[in-house]
């Protein structure tokens, strides 16, 4: 069925309803508008759906979140788990309530029972709760930190992480072969209620929550010892970040806390912010006015759906508040964790270190100093989240932190994703140590550079949109697959990684190894002087996405290491 056929199916089928129909007869005369909304499904990858909110099939609306539920509810009938139940968690964004109402009366009306939250929750309480409860699988419906028009719907698994191989392509067949419409399952709320299909959750999980995080705190005597003087600003960007972190810092002891208030309560439109991501450091505008004004100690902010956090210090030599990046902040906690469970004694039998390839090479100084093991997996926290099934499984390891670059970590297992309100829990706890210790979080953040190296890392992303863009990102990594530089700027290339065909090759024997992790369409390049950089496709953008690392001498020699390797990449493309 072409676009005006699909759009014509919408406008006219008794099946969709009159506000759907009358916002799609508001573009009968915009054929582009029409085209957009219909010529394509929204595609339902590896993490879900994420689009435009609107009526159409390209589009996030109840329709095409109940057809994704219904293939998702075809799969989990068809193992036979349908009695476990599905837990679902939504975020702060227009039509998040209504999405997910939707998805647990298509669970429902399928006979599968649905465990739908109160209020908005963090993405990491979903996964937390499915945990808690038991249940098969679990739904948030967020689009993170994208801009407000947009929404999305994550599934994760009994295990709580995010789907991942043959699961994740099992369920995309699944939801593709539901092609119409009318055959997906509904039921009105209070029948499903009545028929014990339909169940509200809170606030036991929120307790029990809030006592999972707060086993991961080292040392509270610290807390009390500097609550008086610690100051901390905080904005959960209008997002599900606000109650659940002010909670956890009052009750382990912290009393200055400041939230950003333009910024503390749910706002769909993010008023204040151009875009809602703690890696944007406009977004940071108001929360570091706040700062200054109360002499704040520490910066933090939560993204919508509290799964990544952002971090600022004050600096005592220049009276300024500095940014970290998601290595830094995760460096930060890693190290402070390792250290003092080393020396408080509860450091676990045979602990282990998950990162992402793209994370900071300072994890790997600092697992060599306290003994623990590290391991490296692809992008993606889901990865992080399958390490910790396995240790458990094997009984191998025991998983003490995890992070990727992209500003989100994991202390604990509580939950399976990355998880803001832990970090944002632990990252005042480094403070107060740091406090306690007559010292800013920057002055640490210095020492770990003069121990370990003055590792840094950056991106360059290449924009390349529409059919021909993704034919140019093909050619460019088939290129560099092919015929791999032997050089990058000034910089030997020592070892190639294809992750594509599972093949380390030392560039000056020529011999080969597994890389030993899942087929990706991912390529690494180790360089000389501790640096390195790796290309891949973004899954849901048109860009070609570099990322890059270096150890320098101080700052400044980072920065302009850095710099230069990031034009080597430039002139190679």
């Amino acid at each position: 069925m072409g676009y005006m056929e699909e759009y014509s199916f919408w406008l006219n089928d008794p099946y969709f309803d009159d506000e759907t129909k009358k916002e799609l007869k508001a573009i009968e005369a915009d054929e582009a508008q029409i085209e957009d909304r219909f010529y394509k499904d929204l595609e339902f990858g590896t993490g879900g759906l994420r689009g435009v909110i609107g009526a159409g099939t390209n589009r996030m609306n109840i329709y095409t979140v109940r057809k994704a539920t219904q293939g998702l509810a075809n799969y989990i009938l068809k193992a036979g788990t349908q009695a476990k139940g599905v837990a679902i968690a939504y975020d702060s964004r227009r039509m998040s309530p209504e999405f997910a109402d939707e998805a647990g009366l298509c669970l429902a009306a399928n006979g599968i029972k649905a465990y739908v939250f109160d209020a908005l929750r963090p993405t990491p309480e979903l996964s937390f709760a499915l945990r808690t409860l038991g249940c098969t699988a679990g739904i948030v419906v967020t689009a993170s930190h994208n801009p407000p028009e947009y929404n999305g719907y994550k599934v994760y698994w009994e295990d709580g992480a995010q789907v991942t191989s043959p699961r994740d392509k099992e369920i995309i067949n699944e939801v593709r072969a539901v092609t119409d419409y009318n055959s997906v399952k509904t039921m009105p709320k209070d029948e499903a209620i009545k028929a014990g299909l339909y169940e509200t959750i809170g606030k036991d999980i929120d307790d029990a929550y809030m006592v999972e995080l707060k086993k991961q705190i080292i040392h509270p005597e610290i807390i009390r010892q500097v609550a008086d003087d610690i100051k901390i600003v905080y904005t959960p960007f209008n997002g599900t970040g606000n109650v659940p972190a002010r909670r956890i810092l009052e009750e382990i002891g912290f009393k200055n806390v400041y939230v950003v208030p333009e910024q503390e309560m749910p706002d769909p439109n993010f008023t204040t912010l151009e875009y809602p991501n703690p890696e944007d450091p406009k977004a940071f505008e108001l929360a570091l006015k706040l700062a200054k004004e109360v002499k704040a100690d520490i910066v933090l902010a939560t993204d919508p759906d509290a799964d990544r956090l952002g971090i600022y210090a004050y600096d005592t030599n220049s009276g300024e508040y500095v940014s970290f990046t998601g290595n830094m902040s995760g460096m930060l906690i890693a190290d402070y964790i390792l250290s003092e469970r080393t020396a408080t004694g509860t450091m676990p039998k045979d602990p282990m270190l998950v990162k992402t390839i793209v994370t900071t090479n300072m994890a790997d100084r600092i697992v060599k100093k306290y003994n623990v093991d590290l391991v490296e997996v692809l992008t993606g926290f889901k990865y992080i989240g399958e390490q910790i099934k396995w240790a458990l499984e094997k009984g191998d390891h025991n998983y003490v932190f995890g992070l990727e670059e992209s500003y989100g970590c994991l202390a604990g297992t509580h939950a399976r994703d990355k998880d803001a309100i832990v970090a944002v829990m632990l990252l005042c706890e480094v403070a107060a140590w740091c406090k306690a210790n007559g010292k800013t979080v920057w002055d640490r953040m210095i020492e770990m550079y003069e121990e370990y190296g003055y590792f840094k890392e950056t991106q360059y992303s290449l924009t390349l949109k529409g059919v021909e863009g993704s034919k140019q990102i093909a050619a460019i990594m088939e290129k560099l697959r092919n015929n791999p530089p032997k050089m990058l700027g000034d910089l030997k290339v020592l070892k190639f990684r294809d992750y594509d065909r599972d093949v380390i090759k030392d560039m000056a024997t020529g011999d080969t190894t597994s890389t030993g992790l899942p087929q990706s369409n991912v390529l690494y390049f180790d360089l000389e002087d501790d640096a390195w950089c790796c290309a891949r496709p973004s899954g849901t953008e048109p860009k070609l996405k570099f990322y890059m690392g270096v150890k320098g001498n101080s700052l400044d020699d980072a920065t302009a290491k850095n710099n230069a390797l990031t034009d080597a990449v430039k002139a190679l493309l």
